[in-house]
């Protein structure tokens, strides 16, 4: 069984006027894995983020940190002790990128030298280049932002790192980079990390566990993404999941079923010099000098190049499959190995086989 960093026992919120904004919530944050708090707007879900650290103070009821009662620690060591990163970053302007990651380690007594050494190393574990260390917040666009709050959570290297909406401002490409970036941190440093979203597809792409926040600042259900999408709790988490929580599923359903079929290729060289003397009417894949895939091409086309659709990564989930063959213009999906180079591709029928397989197998399972 996994061992608790964070619990919450029966903690309520209750501003002077109208309804709790936290009605008596009582849960347990497994230590080292990624917990979304996800729920429609007033729900609760950021005021039970910031009691945690002590930017809210609960009504009643008692919230502890590694068996430790955060009221018992002083509010500002407790929150120097934790990550912490917002919507809007909260970089401070009139300090570089440097200064701005190294603010926690200057606070808790590391010297300056020591600090900006940290935020140095800092800057390649978020992604980003040592040049940019020496720039201001204005001079980076928002997902370079993000990430140096990122940075900044991590400098002083927190057992608890806790994220209110950090990606809800950037654009969705942006978005599903530091997704990605945020889980292979996790990998590589497993912190207990709490994330307030208000978006579902994140929720199930990030968390570990999900918290399902329902108006009034209950609790509706707190399960793994996958049982959430397979067996909503009640009416108000099925209407929330939506109704499309059927294909979300598939993001943790294996694709090892899918068959890869061979395709005709044509080099982008050829392409370019009008050589690649294509015939008939199928769809040809160009690829560079490395087979990597770069799009497509048919006998009506000339020489143009026609963008390819989402790639598949082989091992990648049947949701992935499914979207690499739906948004393709051949109707083909491409999968390819873990170097990038073609592996073959894959027909959207094929992969609805496996997907009505599976279905059936889960229902004589239960």
């Amino acid at each position: 069984m996994a061992e608790a960093m964070i619990e919450f026992q029966s903690v309520t919120k209750q501003y002077q006027s109208g309804q709790p904004a936290v009605d008596n919530l009582t849960m347990s944050i497994d230590k080292g894995s990624i917990t979304v708090f996800v729920g429609p707007s007033g729900c609760g879900k950021t005021t039970s983020l910031r009691m945690i650290n002590r930017m809210v103070e609960p009504t009643s009821g008692t919230i502890t940190v590694d068996g430790k009662d955060v009221t018992s620690v002083p509010a500002a060591q407790l929150r120097r002790s934790m990550g912490y990163v917002m919507q809007s970053s909260g970089l401070m302007p009139h300090r570089s990128v440097l200064d701005n990651i190294a603010t926690v380690p200057r606070l808790n007594g590391v010297s300056k030298t020591e600090s900006r050494k940290r935020a140095e190393e800092l800057l390649d574990v978020v992604g980003l280049a040592s040049v940019l260390g020496k720039r201001y917040p204005s001079q980076l666009s928002g997902g370079q932002q993000q990430r140096v709050g990122v940075a900044r959570a991590l400098a002083a290297d927190p057992p608890v790192l806790l994220m209110d909406e950090p990606f809800s401002a950037v654009d969705p490409v942006v978005r599903d980079e530091l997704q990605q970036e945020l889980l292979r941190l996790q990998r590589d440093l497993a912190k207990t990390i709490v994330f307030v979203t208000h978006d579902i597809d994140e929720a199930t792409v990030l968390g570990d566990k999900v918290a399902v926040f329902a108006t009034g600042g209950k609790l509706a259900q707190y399960a793994t993404p996958e049982e959430i999408l397979r067996a909503p709790a009640n009416d108000f988490v099925a209407s929330f999941v939506g109704k499309d929580r059927g294909f979300r599923h598939l993001a943790f359903s294996p694709s090892d079923a899918v068959i890869l079929h061979d395709v005709p290729t044509v080099s982008h060289s050829a392409l370019e010099s009008g050589t690649a003397g294509l015939e008939g009417s199928d769809w040809a894949l160009v690829v560079d000098a490395d087979s990597r895939p770069m799009g497509w091409t048919s006998p009506g086309a000339g020489s143009s190049l026609i963008p390819g659709g989402s790639l598949f990564r082989k091992g990648e989930t049947l949701r992935r499959a499914l979207d690499s063959a739906l948004s393709s213009p051949s109707g083909l999906g491409v999968a390819v190995d873990a170097d990038g180079k073609l592996a073959g591709v894959l027909r959207a029928d094929e992969v609805l086989a496996v997907i009505e397989s599976a279905r059936l197998v889960r229902q004589g399972a239960l």
